[in-house]
């Protein structure tokens, strides 16, 4: 404690330093939790946008579909069985808040006048809606009763406006099966999907039941399954439990049937979340490196003004390692006062971006609100990095400091 409060006493000395000092600590920590908050708010809207509309957390497939999925092979569909093996493994995993499974394929689109390409998901309302609690948000002006009925079908915005179809149209789908025939069949548009960036701004949902009807298949296979977790946090956790129970089975060709992916192994956008990581690490670099530079200059500065001082204590029967503590508590108090007000302002400063509600655009998508949080693993990472950067920053100076001659020391003017 008695070194504590002359480490104290001797930063209050200086005081227009030990300011600077602290403002450039304080300003790494504000600039390093400030990043880390708006873009990790980001890149969980953006995670949330595309896992809870159209991906979910992880996806069940027969293998070797993913490598292949562009064309939506219906080769590729998971028999029957198949499909009883993962309800069982899936049932057995209380972190699982619901999954769907679903009949993915490519057909013509047609409006009577023009014709485009549309990928299509047949799924079940219910299933989907606990698997994506927001693609019912996604649909544009009044919402339907049900996500879809049989008969009916949501079409993406971008192919509603390029054919100007809208809602209550009729159109045509036109579909090739397995085996090489064509069936098509008429449905009325029900609703319209606000785009999404990526492959899924030519989506469009129809009823499962509709979805075999035009492809003709007599067998209640499917595509893929979706499933969503309670929460997100445990995907690493479910996906081991999945690769151990699904991914261990084989078909009759002794080869593994299942594989199972994370949404991060499906989706593009996984490349901007990683290149958001990657910019944080720099940030949280360039703080480390605004504290060692900016404590060290102040710790040899400080040797340099007080080797007078220094000497004279030396003189006195102080010892060596008590002139170490010093020097080295000094720097620590440095980064604690740094870190205790850089938290503090960004506190404040992320509060007022919260009520201020900003709103941002992403792709297709606008009207999107920025909701930055700090959390408190952000902030002891922050603090616990500035702290430790400080006292390694202090510790050469301090060396030096506590290997000084007293008689040299005593000459110095």
């Amino acid at each position: 404690m008695k070194i504590l409060r002359i480490a104290g006493r001797n930063l209050w000395r200086y005081q227009r330093r030990t300011l600077l000092t602290t403002l450039l600590i304080t300003l790494g920590v504000v600039a390093m939790l400030l990043f880390i908050s708006t873009s990790g708010s980001f890149k969980n809207m953006m995670i949330g946008q595309i896992t809870d509309s159209m991906l979910g957390h992880l996806q069940i497939h027969k293998k070797g579909y993913v490598s292949s999925i562009d064309s939506l092979p219906l080769t590729m569909n998971m028999k029957p069985k198949m499909v009883s093996k993962a309800e069982e493994a899936l049932d057995a995993i209380p972190e699982i808040e619901g999954w769907s499974p679903r009949l993915k394929f490519g057909a013509m689109f047609s409006n009577f006048n023009e014709t485009t390409n549309i990928r299509l998901n047949g799924v079940l309302p219910d299933r989907e809606i606990q698997a994506c609690p927001d693609l019912p948000g996604r649909i544009l002006g009044e919402q339907p009763q049900q996500l879809v009925e049989p008969g009916k079908i949501l079409i993406p915005e971008l192919i509603a406006k390029g054919l100007k179809v809208k809602v209550g149209d009729s159109i045509v789908l036109v579909a090739t099966n397995r085996d090489g025939s064509v069936n098509g069949m008429n449905f009325q548009v029900s609703g319209i999907l606000e785009g999404l960036s990526g492959p899924g701004g030519r989506d469009g949902y129809l009823h499962l039941d509709d979805a075999r009807e035009l492809l003709r298949l007599e067998s209640n296979e499917i595509s893929e399954i979706a499933i969503r977790l309670k929460s997100p946090e445990q995907q690493k956790a479910v996906l081991q439990k999945l690769q151990q129970t699904l991914g261990t089975l084989q078909n009759q060709q002794g080869k593994p049937a299942f594989e199972i992916h994370s949404w991060e192994k499906l989706s593009p956008f996984s490349n901007i979340a990683n290149m958001i990581d990657l910019m944080t690490l720099f940030i949280k670099i360039m703080l480390v490196a605004i504290v060692l530079i900016s404590v060290m200059n102040v710790m040899i500065m400080a040797v340099y003004e007080r080797v007078r001082e220094i000497g004279t204590l030396a003189a006195m029967g102080t010892q060596p390692g008590t002139i170490l503590k010093l020097f080295i508590t000094e720097g620590l108090l440095l980064g604690i006062a740094g870190a205790l007000i850089g938290v503090l302002i960004s506190a404040l400063v992320i509060f007022g971006l919260q009520q201020a509600e900003l709103s941002f655009s992403f792709g297709r998508q606008s009207g999107l609100i920025l909701d930055p949080q700090l959390a408190l693993k952000d902030v002891l990472f922050a603090s616990l990095i500035v702290i430790a950067a400080a006292v390694i920053a202090s510790l050469q100076p301090a060396w030096k400091a506590s290997k000084l001659n007293p008689v040299d020391a005593l000459r110095q003017v």
